[in-house]
């Protein structure tokens, strides 16, 4: 007999997927999740640093557009 976690899932597509692809894909989900909220928060910091030093300023406004840009192809 085989085991309930062996046995292949059916999605409401009526096709069969088995564990593998939908473990994969769970955890390529989680995956981007993770990045996503690690992005969120280097966001968050660069907002709240404070500065006058337009070289710094600049700097920090390049890293917040390639932020913002990660952000945009994970979505």
């Amino acid at each position: 007999m085989a085991n309930a976690l062996q046995q292949p899932e059916v999605d409401a597509g009526n096709e069969i997927v088995s564990e593998e692809v939908r473990r994969a894909t769970e955890q390529h989900r989680t995956d981007k999740e993770r990045q996503k909220q690690a992005l969120h928060l280097q966001k968050e910091s660069i907002l709240s640093q404070k500065t006058w030093h337009p070289a710094r300023r600049a700097a920090l406004a390049d890293a917040l557009a390639q932020i913002e840009s990660q952000i945009e192809a994970l979505q």
